[in-house]
């Protein structure tokens, strides 16, 4: 009965025995055919980057050129997408036409002065509003207030301008409330692009310059609101004291028009009047 018992035990020592050294050998083989392979990746790898140097790629699938595909372009390229998309002016071209704009000071003729702002349009005119240049609001008012002076900040001085052309409001926030005004002493100002076919759609991107609080040109940003029936633009972006006759420009930073005015209470409902040819008809470059 023993002898029974001990002749399958042999066979099924044998055969784990066979089974323990099989796998032995096939985990053997595997692992050295594993080594050729990686070493054989590696050898391509060295060999590829000998060739030629790595360039890094898109997920779109596109190849880039390995002349542009460096960390600067693909930097840049980034930025341009997010200035699209956000609808951003680069720093650099804010801060150029931020030195297009000037503080404009006005006296009347009982002592009293107020501040405004004006745009460069190149040899030696501005644009800004009328009521920064003329006192509306004086029909019928038997001692009319009026203007003796207009004066632009430049280079730490005040320059006389003269006025050469204005608009035919009478009232503040008007279609009308535009001003040309010019200076006689030569001037170093990067001169403004005016656009005059800007569609002032809804939601486009604007931003204003203007001379917030007589503290300086100074940038805000909004969107185009609506159209209203006199052919001004509605727009949420600050319309503090002292923004009237800067500038509005687009994405592209041309000229498109210039703040006028406010909803009475609220800082940030603007008024903005576009550009229009019948403004630069008196100026001569």
């Amino acid at each position: 009965m023993s002898t029974r018992r001990a002749v399958p035990t042999v066979i099924v020592f044998a055969f784990a025995l066979l089974v323990f050294g099989l796998g032995n050998y096939l985990g053997a083989r595997q692992t050295a055919d594993h080594d050729a392979q990686f070493a054989a990746l590696r050898a391509e790898l060295n060999d590829l980057r000998r060739r030629q140097p790595a360039v890094p790629t898109g997920t779109s699938g596109l190849t880039v050129d390995p002349a542009v595909a460096t960390r600067a372009a693909i930097v840049d390229d980034v930025k341009r997408q997010l200035t699209d998309e956000m609808g951003l002016l680069p720093l650099n071209l804010l801060r150029d036409r931020r030195e297009s704009f000037v503080e404009l000071y006005s006296y009347d003729d009982r002592g009293s002065s107020s501040y405004g702002t004006a745009g460069y349009l190149g040899n030696g005119y501005f644009i800004t509003v009328k009521h920064g240049v003329e006192a509306l609001g004086q029909e019928g008012v038997a001692d009319p207030r009026r203007i003796t002076s207009v004066k632009l900040a430049y280079q730490g001085k005040l320059l006389r301008a003269r006025v050469v052309d204005v608009g035919d409001a009478t009232v503040e926030v008007d279609p009308g409330d535009w001003a040309i005004v010019k200076v006689k002493e030569q001037i170093d100002l990067p001169a403004l692009k005016a656009n005059l076919d800007f569609a002032f759609n809804f939601a486009d991107p604007i931003f204003r310059l203007g001379n917030d609080y007589s503290k300086g040109i100074i940038v805000s940003t909004g969107y185009v609101g609506q159209k209203t029936p006199n052919k001004l633009i509605t727009c949420l972006t600050d319309g503090h004291p002292g923004v009237s006759g800067g500038g509005v420009l687009n994405g592209d930073g041309d000229l498109v028009g210039i703040p006028v005015g406010r909803m009475q209470g609220d800082y940030r409902f603007s008024f903005i009047l576009p550009l229009r040819e019948e403004m630069f008809r008196k100026v001569s470059f």
